[in-house]
């Protein structure tokens, strides 16, 4: 990337569902791009450690901060950060994302080889980094037909099916096999985006509290005209929560209120009446028992093991988590009120 000229592109960081990570991938951030790279970061109330980070760093590295003092959901902050934007391209990454040398490079060379609005880079997920597939392009459409899908416009139905390719094969396996090509949706996790697409699709939609709105976008610019290109050559990593990387108690909040039940179920309707998805009839049900299940792992299970007696065995704090899910479930409505009531 020429370091003299203007800038092409504006990184957005924002927040995922915690912020434990913030440092770490930072760093990774600031070491895979260059001088003439803006970064944007977008603050939503997090803890006073993280916060008097960001300003320092801030200082610093030269890079704007936007701070909140309320959770945001993720499209919230990623407007916020758009609209901070004065360049032709935005790059959204999430703040738990490890890099390797080029991806920005090589997601704007796909964009401006292919005329692509959206360009989605090889997403992998957990440590080792770069190891594991989580995201090779993906489709929503039923059997791939994204045009049809999109076309359909006469008042039917649109048969719906998320479809994240290569989701969970190694690296090694997709060697070779990976090619830069149009692709349906892209994922947020980090995602390129020509600037001026927003101003056939919008802003992102913030109704959208908590999930899928990466495969709404992707549709909102499949209408617009638009397409969404995969870019193998470039590389990221999203560090889920983990043994080598678990959440911290400060993110318990954030981390609640991203995966409540009620959050995901607004949103997963919301989608669905947007774009009129035909969906298995027990679609939301299902995406709830999942949200319930990432707060007993990520939450619920790590605070057992803090319990005296309990704590020592494993399989002890996986039966007291369960059953402490009912007023766990009562506790994340509330959380949620608390929320809604502040905003």
């Amino acid at each position: 990337m020429n370091e003299t000229a203007e800038p092409l592109a504006t990184v957005i960081v924002t927040q995922r569902e915690r912020f434990g990570m913030t440092e770490e991938s930072l760093d990774s951030l600031y070491d895979h791009i260059g001088n003439n790279v803006d970064v944007v970061v977008v603050d939503g109330n997090s803890p006073p450690t993280k916060k008097a980070y960001l300003e320092r760093t801030a200082k610093a590295r030269g890079f704007t901060l936007i701070r909140r003092e309320t959770f945001l959901t993720p499209n919230q902050a990623r407007n916020l950060g758009v609209a901070a934007a004065k360049t032709k391209y935005v790059a959204f990454v999430d703040n738990d994302v490890i890099y390797s040398g080029g991806w920005l490079e090589n997601l704007i060379a796909c964009a401006e080889e292919t005329g692509a609005a959206v360009v989605a880079p090889l997403t992998c997920h957990g440590l080792p980094a770069h190891s594991e597939i989580h995201h090779a392009g993906g489709d929503y459409a039923l059997g791939g037909e994204i045009d049809a899908f999109i076309a359909a416009n006469d008042g039917r139905k649109r048969p719906f099916d998320e479809v994240m390719h290569g989701h969970g094969d190694k690296v090694d396996q997709w060697q070779g096999k990976l090619s830069r090509k149009i692709t349906g949706m892209c994922e947020f996790h980090c995602v390129l985006v020509r600037k001026d697409v927003f101003e056939k699709t919008g802003p992102l939609d913030e109704e959208l509290l908590s999930t899928k709105e990466h495969i709404d976008f992707s549709m909102s610019v499949r209408q617009a005209g638009e397409e969404v290109w995969f870019e193998p050559s470039s590389v990221i990593t999203y560090v889920f929560p983990c043994r080598a990387r678990p959440l911290n108690r400060e993110d318990w909040p954030f981390f609640a209120l991203r995966w409540s039940s009620a959050y995901g179920s607004r949103s997963l309707k919301h989608l669905i009446a947007k774009w009129r998805l035909q969906t298995k009839p027990d679609y939301v049900a299902e995406k709830e028992h999942i949200y319930a299940t990432r707060r007993m792992q990520g939450i619920l299970i790590p605070m057992m093991r803090q319990i005296p007696l309990v704590g020592r065995n494993a399989r002890f704090a996986r039966v007291a988590a369960r059953a402490s899910q009912p007023v766990e479930m009562m506790v994340n409505r509330a959380i949620v009120g608390w929320h809604d009531r502040r905003s």
